[in-house]
């Protein structure tokens, strides 16, 4: 995934349903001696337990709770996008624009206290790590870095087949990695993880090597190309980017028919636009163990 120099500002055009991270407060700096617990955090997005439509499948949100032995106060780290998953997946065309327009960025947020119920309820909070207080402090540093710069949501994994060493074309950057990168983070600075299972959704595209299109300029710009911008066009034109979390998923519904019938996606990444010749079986959302990381550094206890 493309690092970039700076996150843009965002469009008054691209208007949130929620407010992003409405409580969200700076990271303190801790004390060097504190000891502070590290919490898993992993919740079922919430709609889906009312209704059939998806009610089967685990779509999962993850993130990361804190909390502090020198002053007891708890807090709750998380990524996940400024408009809504929508936006992140789904362009909106609007009139008098040929090339679609994205509603596209994705950040972390931080806040006091940890919603204990909403996470014990139907998910998970479990002690996976202690760091000390210098280590949070570098992990801050850390966090202000990628925020900067890993600005987009990027929903979908483009992989070449279901099996587990097979190429992965495209990885998706989403709510989950920013917890795996966290966690990484924290055992290069020398925290030891527990051994438990840990498990992760991924929504996974399958198609053969993907082809190159071009950006937006080269595409749609004068000397673009008409017939391959109808053709993207047309591809995004039954879906809402303003939308529940549920009409998403069904908007899913009708991108896998489409993709099954025309064996054809395609893809905007990190500011291109690939077509991917799609097979079977096409998409999948899969709930799968991604082990806690092991350091680079000698471990050491805290």
């Amino acid at each position: 995934h493309r690092r970039f120099d700076y996150r843009p500002k965002t469009d008054p055009y691209c208007q949130a349903r929620y407010t992003f991270c409405p409580t969200g407060s700076a990271i303190p700096v801790m004390k060097e001696e504190d000891v502070i617990e590290v919490y898993r955090l992993q919740a079922p997005v919430w709609e889906f337990k009312y209704g059939d439509l998806l009610g089967h499948l685990k779509i999962m949100h993850d993130a990361v709770g804190f909390k502090s032995s020198l002053t007891g106060k708890n807090y709750t780290m998380e990524w996940y996008e400024l408009f809504q998953l929508g936006n992140c997946t789904f362009p909106h065309l609007r009139p008098g624009m040929d090339a679609p327009f994205w509603c596209n960025q994705g950040a972390a947020c931080f806040y006091e206290g940890i919603d204990d119920a909403h996470w014990k309820a139907n998910g998970t909070l479990v002690l996976v790590t202690t760091i000390s207080g210098t280590m949070f402090n570098e992990m801050a540093q850390w966090v202000k870095y990628d925020n900067e710069t890993g600005i987009y949501y990027e929903t979908w994994t483009v992989q070449a087949s279901p099996d587990k060493k097979s190429t992965v074309w495209f990885d998706s950057y989403e709510c989950s990695k920013f917890i795996l990168r966290t966690y990484q983070k924290l055992a290069d600075l020398g925290a030891v993880f527990k051994k438990i299972q840990t498990n992760y959704t991924s929504i996974i595209l399958f198609s053969g090597e993907p082809v190159y299109l071009g950006n937006e300029t080269s595409i749609f710009g004068p000397q673009g190309n008409k017939t391959l911008a109808a053709a993207i066009r047309d591809f995004y034109n039954p879906f809402k980017p303003h939308q529940t979390v549920r009409e998403f998923f069904v908007d899913l519904l009708k991108i896998i028919d489409r993709v099954i019938l025309n064996h054809q996606f395609y893809l905007f990444y990190n500011l291109e636009y690939w077509f991917l010749p799609m097979k079977s079986p096409y998409l999948k959302i899969i709930y799968e163990e991604v082990p806690l990381p092991v350091g680079s550094k000698a471990s050491f206890g805290v």
